[in-house]
């Protein structure tokens, strides 16, 4: 059969070829046996259309008295075919084979057994031969074959319509998903278009507070070049008041060995006197300029630091151990500055395969390239100096009253504590970012000495596990027990924060405060041996108040310095069997990660100049709620390490990062009275 034939023509077909089978009216004379019949059997021949009518009604079964020749002539084949299918529809397979039987106007049969469906009427061939075809005269016969045939196309019909309703789906699936496929390429496509415009724009305002930067060098060079001259006018000052002391205790001992020359030597008095006034005055003055310029320094410092950003994120690669793995060359890169390679680097590029992709040769995917860009990146190779000297103008705005924030992130092993505390043994080129901070800090206020101000310094140090928190500086029976610490407001109507039954610690010199860090690390040391390395699952945070005043003008200042070596970000691992340690670890985690995730939504709030910041949902962020509002300066470093096996998280890491960098504080504001 044709495949694009309908079933029903099909079928529609096949009866018109079986239609010939159904003979139609004659008017030819009857047979030799029809012609010698007796009179009184020619009125049962006369009436066949008769009986054929009767046949047709209500009836299911005709019979006869006497048995009689069958006629030749036979119903129209529309008529016959009409009556037979309406009353098979209507009075099923037994009348069916009752209303056939009177068609054909044969003698008294008997009954035919109801058969079951299926069989179309028609005994099954011995030996499962086909059926032979059905003589012209088998009406009900042929009406059941057309009943299966048409029931059989009718099914084939619906498999045909069900499979092309199936493609007609599967084709609006696809239709839709090349729709949808091309809104996303246009809408990455416009995205990528953004992005690029926001880095041309990004590379703009760079170059633009480079060149601020380079004009605020120039006129702060002048300003220092103006401090010089004047510096070099009060030593002359001096020399000559020292040589007007010498002549008035010359006049003073001619006044003595000469009245003669009294007169002459009051009047010479008198003079040296006036000009001892003028002296005076003149050094009063000098005084009030050089503060003035002090004053000066600290605005244009601050200034300097604002255009740096109030939230800076410094980013610092280790460098590879004894006994790690080398990393495939080309892992990372740090691409030049914009001024060459005499720059800083401010960029980074990490390198990432992944074995799950590969082109249609079957080779693997070329590794995927992530672009960053930091205030400052610090390759392998920079030293703990180099570091330093990058954040000490920030650290000495706590001399000035500006709070400072300074962050190390990353994951465990990645160099937090190496960038803040230093490494073991003593070594000098070693030394982290807190015992650094504070030796400028001792170095810069002695120089303020000298101009009047004097300052006082309290450190503490606690840590943050699974939001308790414990103090690192505890001595004798509170030596690892932790005790109970709760962050609490200093008074009522304070806004500064205090950590109860912690120590705080008046410091004032180097040594003081290497002692508080011997003894905070073998706290720590304590607890990672008894509770399964607890320094690297928990948060530790060094605190320095600094409070700053100048009695003869009635100035005071004060803001905290705090140094946070955050816990490691890594993620947990989705495989690992929940077994005791691992429930502890799992509990760890989730508390690292909600602080953590605490601290960036309380940076964006800040940002976006939100109404409510959340800054209780964590006990980090309820310490350092004083440390990182609109009038401090935060300072984050992301530590990531150089290994392959690390590039997951390390990619966490500084996109972490790269959100922070994005976000911008309002002014910085000095906490004077």
């Amino acid at each position: 059969m044709d495949p694009q034939r309908s079933p029903l023509l099909e079928v529609k077909g096949n009866i018109e070829l079986k239609r010939p089978l159904i003979k139609t009216p004659s008017r030819l004379p009857l047979s030799g046996s029809r012609l010698k019949r007796r009179p009184d059997q020619m009125e049962d021949g006369l009436e066949p259309e008769k009986k054929r009518t009767r046949g047709l009604g209500a009836t299911t079964k005709i019979t006869t008295s006497h048995p009689r020749v069958p006629s030749l002539t036979t119903v129209p084949q529309t008529q016959g075919q009409t009556t037979a299918q309406k009353v098979s529809k209507k009075t099923g397979p037994r009348c069916s084979t009752a209303i056939a039987t009177g068609l054909k106007n044969q003698k008294p049969v008997p009954a035919v057994p109801v058969q079951k469906s299926g069989t179309s009427g028609v005994p099954p061939m011995a030996g499962g031969k086909k059926p032979s075809k059905r003589p012209a005269w088998d009406l009900k016969g042929q009406l059941c074959d057309l009943n299966a045939e048409l029931k059989r196309c009718r099914e084939r019909t619906q498999t045909l319509d069900q499979e092309n309703q199936q493609l007609q789906d599967q084709l609006r699936d696809a239709q839709q998903q090349v729709q949808a496929l091309g809104t996303e390429r246009r809408t990455l496509e416009g995205h990528l278009a953004k992005v690029q415009a926001q880095a041309e724009q990004g590379q703009q305002e760079l170059k633009n507070l480079r060149a601020c930067v380079l004009e605020l060098e120039e006129r702060l060079s002048t300003q220092e070049g103006l401090v010089q001259e004047l510096q070099k006018k009060q030593v002359e000052l001096q020399e000559e008041r020292r040589g007007l002391t010498s002549q008035l205790e010359e006049k003073e001992r001619r006044l003595q060995t000469s009245e003669a020359a009294l007169s002459s030597s009051q009047v010479e008095v008198a003079s040296l006197r006036q000009e001892t006034v003028a002296q005076a005055a003149l050094l009063t003055e000098r005084e009030e300029r050089l503060h003035g310029l002090e004053m000066e320094r600290r605005r244009l410092h601050n200034q300097l630091q604002e255009l740096k950003g109030n939230i800076r994120v410094f980013c610092r690669v280790r460098p590879v151990l004894p006994g790690e793995p080398t990393p495939p060359p080309g892992l990372l890169l740090f691409p030049s500055g914009p001024g060459g390679p005499s720059d800083p680097p401010t960029r980074l590029s990490l390198f990432r395969s992944d074995e799950r992709r590969g082109t249609l040769s079957g080779a693997p995917a070329p590794p995927t390239r992530h672009d960053f860009s930091f205030d400052r990146v610090f390759p392998p190779g920079s030293g703990q100096d180099e570091v330093f000297e990058e954040i000490a103008m920030l650290v000495q705005s706590a001399l000035d009253g500006y709070p400072v924030c300074i962050f190390a992130y990353g994951q465990t092993g990645s160099g937090k504590t190496f960038t803040m505390e230093g490494g073991p043994g003593g070594d000098p080129q070693l030394e982290g970012l807190i015992p650094r901070a504070l030796r400028h800090l001792f170095s810069v206020a002695q120089e303020l000495s000298g101009q009047g101000w004097t300052y006082s310094f309290v450190a503490s140090y606690v840590e943050i596990y699974n939001e308790t928190v414990r103090d690192l500086l505890a001595t004798g029976t509170r030596k690892g027990q932790g005790g109970e610490c709760e962050i609490r407001r200093a008074g009522p109507g304070s806004e500064e924060l205090t950590v109860t039954n912690a120590r705080y610690v008046p410091v004032s010199c180097e040594k003081e405060v290497e002692a508080l860090l011997h003894l905070a690390r073998q706290n720590r040391a304590v607890a990672r041996t008894a509770q399964n390395e607890r320094s690297s699952r928990s948060h530790s945070v060094f605190q320095l108040q600094i409070s700053g005043e100048h009695s003869s003008r009635g100035l005071q200042c004060g803001a905290p310095l705090s140094l946070v070596d955050l816990a490691g970000s890594e993620r947990l691992d989705p495989g690992l069997a929940l077994g005791p340690g691992e429930r502890e670890r799992l509990r760890e985690t989730q508390a690292i990660n909600s602080s953590l995730s605490t601290l960036g939504l309380v940076i964006m709030a800040l940002s976006n100049k939100e109404s409510h910041v959340p800054y209780r949902n964590s006990k980090l962020t309820y310490l350092l709620q004083n440390s990182l509002g609109g009038s401090a300066k935060m300072l984050m470093f992301v530590n990531i390490s150089p290994l392959e096996e690390n590039v997951s998280e390390s990619l966490n890491s500084l996109r972490f990062a790269s959100k922070v960098n994005q976000c911008v504080i309002g002014t910085a504001q000095a906490n004077r009275k």
